[in-house]
């Protein structure tokens, strides 16, 4: 069993690494009795830690919100990520929050251990900060969304599309993603009974937030495929479905960015993808080194023509 000053500190993390914990569940964590957690919960509070109780069969203990933030506990894989963290942010993808990140990095490695301190300083000195070109979100935005995310509650919102028009969507939210200088939201759209990603930018959360819900599995493939899938495919101007000649296992070595792949037989499937116009595609198809055929896409008509003139001419 740990000595107390040690069980209250690892208390202490558990509850700030965990929305909401059993009595029974601390007490297994930590080796003790129910009893031994109410004792070290009181002798929390009486530190300053404003550790809220729920009595019942549902209920248990959680980290409340109080007048001054408390110490927080981090191991050193977190601190380090903390640390990394923060000086990205300096550098702004989130508006306004490039003076507070760095004020918040200076607290943070002035009492990095010196081990710490270096590996921060390394991984630093070898990271190039490229400025991103996206729109920039507000920060109270994001944390309310991760916050829906974390607690597992309904989300509606007021949604702007890339054309402008707007719409009132309500979602479960499961992930945010950060990809080519923007924020997305990953959900379950209610209304249309699907996966759903949005760009955060666009969006104006409506509080308070929802009920509840219970998580589902989320996409297959994995949330960072499908947002880049997702996001791939939103862009498209010009689409076309295209014939591969080769098996499902072969074609899917293709990026998902690339479209999405149906099977047709053991020896061909379909690849739905898209450009920013219809020659760009045929490059990109050109590169596959697989035989295929157009399906749909009559616009691709005349760039192949104009390929296979190029490739004549210089044979010849």
């Amino acid at each position: 069993m740990l000595e107390t000053s040690a069980r209250l500190l690892r208390l202490l993390s558990l509850l700030q690494a965990h929305q909401h914990w059993t009595g029974p569940a601390l007490a297994e964590r930590l080796g003790v009795t129910a009893r031994t957690v109410r004792n070290d919960v009181d002798r929390l509070r009486n530190l300053g830690y404003p550790v809220d109780a729920t009595p019942g069969v549902a209920g248990g203990y959680r980290l409340g919100a109080g007048a001054a933030l408390p110490p927080l506990l981090l191991d050193d894989e977190e601190a380090v990520a903390v640390a990394v963290g923060l000086r990205t942010a300096a550098g702004g993808s989130v508006a306004g929050i490039e003076e507070t990140s760095v004020r918040a990095l200076a607290k943070l490695e002035q009492v990095l251990p010196s081990r710490l301190r270096h590996r921060v300083s390394a991984l630093q000195s070898f990271l190039v900060p490229i400025p991103g070109q996206g729109p920039v979100v507000d920060p109270s935005v994001l944390t309310s969304l991760v916050a829906v995310c974390r607690d597992h509650e309904r989300l509606r919102f007021d949604y702007a599309t890339h054309t402008g028009a707007a719409s009132v969507r309500t979602v479960e939210p499961y992930r945010l993603a950060h990809l080519r200088g923007r924020w997305y939201l990953v959900a379950y759209d209610l209304d249309r009974s699907d996966w759903r990603t949005f760009r955060v930018d666009r969006l104006t959360p409506r509080i308070p937030t929802g009920p509840r819900f219970v998580p589902r599995e989320l996409p297959p493939e994995g949330v960072a495929s499908y947002v880049d899938r997702g996001v791939s495919q939103a862009m498209w101007e010009f689409r076309a479905r295209i014939r591969v000649f080769a098996p499902l296992s072969v074609a899917a070595r293709l990026p998902a960015s690339a479209g999405v792949l149906t099977e047709i037989d053991e020896s061909s499937c379909y690849l739905d993808a898209g450009s920013d116009d219809p020659g760009m595609l045929l490059r990109y198809l050109s590169m596959l080194d697989l035989d295929f055929s157009v399906a749909e896409a009559p616009e691709l008509v005349n760039e192949f023509r104009k390929l296979a003139d190029r490739y004549t001419r210089a044979l010849d």
